[in-house]
């Protein structure tokens, strides 16, 4: 049987008992689930499996769960599988018909969620947005018109600049930036997307993991001032063509597509 466990130091009773009994215990990293292991007096073998080995390593844990042996995979932060390659491992097992069940442990898009304050009835993880500007802008403009909160995960050094480009392209919104969830450190601030780029602009990069949660777009489109509208087309034609930027924008703001275009003819025209 294959159990995804996230590994925290509030771990529950039943994740304590199933890496106690399993056969082996997969991890991102030995020396950090051998402590927390040590902490708990639980002596199980240990085996790596990260981005770097999960290719060499998926068939033999595949073969260990054939044999009828309890893996336990285990992540070094938050929930297994939410952007790690353990999904591949419990998709194969799946495909072979093999037992999986979870343990979940905390979550730091769910958690930066309930921090922000942001609607929860709907929202989207985005996961990690491109490294570079212009593949950032161009994932910010399909996720544009999602009527939904947005959940991002960043890394410190690319903060700002992510945070500068989601006030170019989403707008005026609501955001809130979490950095190191369920640990010692927590941090949570609030703010528009451009007051929160400032802000990391001239504080430079935080430490620790990060989650980015952004409102959802303003449910009523008629009340887009003519303004807004050419900020939002202007940030979107700096990534897209003429015809995805102008869908895009209509998505959004839930204008006709043809009006839409047209304006955007018209700012290309006047130079933007």
């Amino acid at each position: 049987m294959a159990t995804p466990i996230g590994n925290a130091e509030d771990i529950t009773l039943r994740a304590l008992r199933t890496l106690g009994a399993a056969d082996v215990i997969v991890c991102e990293d030995t020396r950090v689930t051998a402590k927390l292991l040590a902490r708990h007096d639980i002596e199980r073998p240990l085996l790596a499996y990260h981005e770097h080995n999960a290719e060499r390593m998926r068939p033999l844990l595949l073969l260990r769960l054939r044999r009828g042996e309890a893996v336990a995979l285990v992540s070094d932060a938050g929930t297994p599988l939410v952007s790690d390659p353990g999904f591949k491992l419990v998709r194969a097992a799946v495909a072979e018909g093999l037992s999986v069940t979870t343990l979940p442990g905390p979550s730091a898009a769910l958690a930066a969620l309930v921090l922000s304050g942001l609607p929860s009835d709907r929202f989207l993880f985005a996961g990690f947005l491109p490294p570079k500007t212009a593949a950032r802008r161009r994932a910010l403009g399909e996720l544009q018109g999602v009527k939904a909160t947005l959940i991002f995960f960043e890394g410190a050094s690319r903060l700002a600049a992510t945070l500068a480009d989601m006030a170019a392209v989403l707008g005026k919104r609501p955001a809130t930036v979490a950095r190191e969830l369920t640990k010692l450190y927590e941090e949570v601030r609030r703010g528009d997307l451009a007051e929160l780029a400032a802000h990391y602009d001239a504080a430079g990069p935080p430490r620790g993991e990060l989650a980015v949660v952004v409102a959802p777009p303003e449910a009523d489109a008629d009340a887009l001032s003519e303004e807004a509208l050419d900020r939002q087309l202007a940030a979107a034609l700096a990534a897209m063509s003429i015809r995805d930027a102008s869908a895009a924008v209509a998505a959004a703001t839930g204008k006709p597509r043809r009006e839409i275009y047209a304006r955007a003819l018209l700012l290309v025209g006047r130079g933007g």
